[in-house]
């Protein structure tokens, strides 16, 4: 079996809106009648299928602009072209470097998908739509283990620090991601090291106050290190399970960004053993190529560990995910997929690959 039928197993549905609801009510109601003669364990795992399927309808609404633009343009090619020939090929190209996946990353599949359809005697587009899929999954994938997870400190707090131009949505991320572990149980503490924006520590200070996390912070201007230190040093003494910390975001100044960087890490090292244990760069997807550059840039200065792709429900190139993978090499941990808390996600292959294709399946 593909990817193309796995995931459509996994996550597709033929039945229309109406009928999907009426089942989900029906299925509520027969849930609650046996709820009590259920083992705990079944109870779990019908708990975990309910957060994959709600989970899942956050991708298909924030990809709602990416799949509208790119799968319909897909599907009037295959309309427009019975057969396989270079004209199709040509056309395809343009479709997919228009959606943001990358001139070299483009060219690298079309190779691929030319030598797939010469070796299996494709002939047919329609049946060339599964294996675009396939494709596009496997250059992402591209026989790696992909690691989406946070990497938690086994013992003391877990410290994340998050990098970033300015107006790509950091601060909004944070407060999200806190949510999100605060829901789980964890004590989040949030640190901001950014004294340098207006505004900056005060925004985070709001955030911090309206999701129950703790706070450090200091005036605008002080040393950034500073208020690192003193936000870890508490940390530790009231037993705070994970730091987010806030950085500012001028990269138009290169140098003076890699020194501060270097020196909030040796900060950050000296107080927490093995820390920082993440540094996430926030792109905003609405810039398209230009998260690229940025991701290329600060994988120059720092060592980033994974990627926030915010924004994305506002944008037609969701191709940008395949693209960073392929052009960067960090995986990609979180999409941004709507304004809600809850549209925050931790990334999944197969589920953007759903949302994306969709009306394919």
């Amino acid at each position: 079996m593909g990817l193309f039928d796995k995931i459509k197993k996994m996550f597709g549905t033929n039945k229309n809106e109406e009928e999907q609801v009426k089942e989900e009510v029906q299925i509520e109601v027969e849930k609650q009648e046996t709820k009590d003669k259920e083992p705990k364990k079944v109870q779990e795992e019908k708990k975990e299928e309910k957060q994959v399927k709600e989970e899942v309808k956050v991708y298909e609404k924030g990809l709602t602009k990416s799949r509208e633009n790119f799968v319909s343009k897909l599907i009037n090619l295959t309309n427009k072209y019975h057969k396989i020939t270079e004209d199709y090929f040509d056309e395809l190209e343009e479709i997919l470097i228009m959606a943001d996946i990358g001139v070299n990353t483009v060219m690298d599949f079309m190779d691929r998908l030319r030598a797939r359809v010469k070796h299996e005697h494709i002939e047919d587009t329609e049946y060339l739509k599964e294996i675009i899929v396939d494709e596009l999954f496997i250059i992402y994938v591209n026989d790696e283990v992909i690691v989406n997870k946070i990497n938690y400190a086994e013992k003391g707090p877990t410290v994340i620090l998050f990098v970033g131009v300015n107006g790509v949505g950091k601060t909004t991320t944070i407060a999200k991601l806190a949510d999100k572990m605060i829901s789980e149980g964890k004590k989040v503490k949030m640190v901001a090291g950014d004294t340098f924006r207006a505004g900056a520590t005060k925004q985070l200070q709001e955030w911090a106050e309206r999701v129950g996390a703790s706070f450090t912070g200091k005036e605008e201007g002080a040393d950034p290190s500073s208020v690192i230190y003193d936000g870890l040093e508490e940390a530790l003494k009231d037993g705070t399970d994970v730091v987010l910390i806030d950085t500012a975001g001028r990269l138009q100044n290169k140098t003076n960004l890699m020194n501060e960087l270097e020196k909030i890490n040796r900060v950050i090292g000296k107080v927490i053993e093995n820390g920082p244990n993440e540094t996430l760069l926030i792109i905003d997807a609405t810039t398209g190529q230009n998260g690229i550059s940025q991701a290329k840039a600060f994988k120059e200065i720092t060592n980033v560990t994974g990627i926030v792709l915010t924004k994305l429900d506002g944008t037609a190139k969701g191709g940008i995910v395949l693209a960073i993978k392929e052009q960067v090499g960090i995986p990609v941990k979180y999409i941004g997929l709507g304004e809600r808390k809850e549209d925050l996600q931790v990334f999944d292959i197969e589920k953007y690959i759903y949302g994306l294709f969709k009306d394919m399946m």
